[in-house]
């Protein structure tokens, strides 16, 4: 048999904290032949990330040691191998997708800098050659009217053009080997079929093989030849993808398919009070040009939207990346500038100042898409999740510290945790850190953008039974921000269907599943319940 590309052996990672050695991969092996997709599956913090960060050698070190095992590429041994051959492959010949694109990407560089850098280091690139490449690959990737986002900031894209711009720098070397680390956690279902049939064709014409880290097993079931199934740091299943769906053996695999978001949200009481109330929203922002810099266009990135949310009442926003979801929620919540009616509990809030503001900020929370990145490095996660009560003078400190175990709890989490950091846990693990954050003020409305994105789909479930258990106890009101329509379905009684800044459908959660009017609304439903359906169809859009 030939060589493999990447073969791991008996690897293991450990990490050194506070004077405690925490194992985080035990005894994990396995290979990838060239061309092949291996894709490495399992809940959050069961070791997937860390397994993958380790090929590359990007782990944290000193703090995280192999104890053992060995990672070849080519042959060549990359653990304890020094920079000058790490860097050799580094990008060029290995390439990496990470998780979480804006804390990948360097906030104070242009997407066309940050590109064009890989291709001047690898390629010898000279700047008019690497301006045309990153054009070509940002067009490949779907980043739409590309000319005119080479100067634009990674915080001038949405979730999904970051993630997008993130797949684009990987590829631009053509690696052998791609990693993906959860590829499309950020991207709407119609984009994710656009990506996941440019990597399989980038696959095809170069040979690339590609190991897939990701929850989303409708994703593996589509792209992965074969299968490896990790928990707590080990892989308890490997086979062959088609073998494994059909007839997994181990029970944690078996639990692991079985899970899924299912079952729907309560109706409101009719008579509920109105919590939030949006009238005719509009956030355009001004595009300029010339020396001046002179207001030539404006981006209507929310374009005349309405919309109420009662108690105990949850409404849906979906639509595409950069449709202006986000941009709508941080207009309601007071976040970015915005015209037209902002109302909460009946009264007026568009002309408030920030002290005006202030009490009511207790009351409308929001969890962002990017845990990673709204939360502080430099705070433990009690210091995170007690900031706001201790802002807002809610109780003593031991009351305080009682009310963020409690929050820990009902995410899910240990609260003997709380005197770590967020670098210290998983990606999936933050986020029920953000939700513990949003809920332990005991808000009315609260805003939630993408909670779900970085979540496998068991606790992905288990998040929906929370979010429905604290809306029934304290009767909130939700506005739920996604491109998953399957959670979606699970938790909203209304939805909104949003492109290019417009509502294009709005109607009962039944109404819109089950009865859509607009060919939109039908093609995202279409890609999100059947992925291979619509994969052709949406790649030639």
């Amino acid at each position: 048999m030939a060589e493999p590309l990447l073969d791991v052996t008996d690897l293991a990672v450990e990490f050194r904290t506070s004077g405690a050695t925490i194992p985080a991969v035990r005894g994990v092996s396995f290979s990838i032949a060239k061309g092949e997709t291996l894709a490495l599956v399992g809940e959050s913090g069961s070791g997937k990330s860390v397994t993958a960060l380790s090929v590359l050698q990007l782990l944290p070190y000193p703090v995280a040691r192999h104890p053992k095992g060995s990672i070849r590429f080519r042959g060549t041994e990359l653990v304890g191998a020094d920079e000058k051959a790490l860097r050799q492959v580094r990008g060029n010949r290995v390439a990496m997708i990470f998780q979480e694109p804006m804390t990948s990407l360097n906030p104070l560089h242009t997407i066309e800098k940050q590109i064009t850098e890989t291709l001047s280091l690898h390629k010898g690139m000279g700047r008019a050659q690497a301006r045309a490449r990153t054009l070509e690959l940002l067009k490949l990737v779907g980043i739409p009217n590309a000319e005119r986002r080479l100067g634009a900031y990674p915080h001038e894209m949405s979730g999904g053009q970051r993630q997008r711009v993130m797949i684009a720098m990987a590829l631009a070397n053509e690696p052998d080997l791609l990693i993906a680390d959860e590829p499309t956690t950020a991207l709407d279902v119609t984009i994710q079929a656009q990506i996941l049939e440019l990597l399989k064709d980038l696959q095809a014409r170069f040979g690339m093989a590609l190991l897939l880290i990701t929850h989303d097993l409708g994703v593996v079931r589509k792209m992965a030849d074969r299968v490896c199934v990790m928990n707590k740091g080990e892989i308890v299943e490997q086979a062959d993808a088609r073998r494994l769906f059909e007839s997994p053996q181990h029970p944690y695999t078996q639990r692991l398919l079985a899970a899924e978001p299912k079952g729907a949200v309560d109706a409101p009481s009719p008579d509920a009070p109105t919590v939030m109330k949006a009238e005719d929203i509009e956030v355009h922002f001004p595009i300029k040009a010339g020396i001046l810099r002179r207001t030539v266009d404006y981006v209507k990135a929310v374009d005349g939207i309405s919309l109420s949310v009662r108690a105990g009442h949850t409404v849906g926003v979906v639509g595409e990346s950069g449709s202006g979801k986000t941009t709508l929620g941080l207009a309601i919540l007071r976040l970015t500038e915005s015209q037209g009616g902002i109302f909460f509990d009946g009264k007026g809030v568009q002309g408030l100042g920030p002290s005006g503001m202030r009490p009511l900020r207790r009351q409308m929370q929001v969890v962002f898409q990017d845990p990673y990145g709204s939360l502080s490095p430099r705070l433990s996660v009690g210091q995170i999740i007690a900031e706001g009560l201790k802002i807002h003078g809610i109780g003593s400190r031991s009351d305080r510290d009682r009310a963020v175990a409690q929050a820990l709890e009902e995410v899910g989490l240990d609260p003997a945790m709380r005197h770590r950091y967020p670098h210290e846990f998983s990606g999936g693990q933050r986020q029920r850190i953000a939700i513990a954050r949003a809920m332990v003020l005991k808000p009315r409305f609260v805003v939630l953008d993408e909670p779900t994105s970085a979540l496998d789909m068991s606790v992905q479930a288990q998040i929906v039974d929370l979010l429905r258990d604290l809306q029934s106890k304290h009767g909130l009101a939700y506005m739920f921000i996604s491109h998953d329509l399957k959670v979606v379905r699970a938790l909203s009684n209304e939805v909104i269907v949003m492109k290019d800044g417009k509502v294009v459908e709005q109607g009962t959660t039944r109404q819109i599943f089950e009865a859509p009017q607009q060919d939109y609304t039908k093609a995202l439903i279409a890609a999100a319940f059947d992925l291979k359906a619509v994969r052709t169809d949406a790649v030639r859009t």
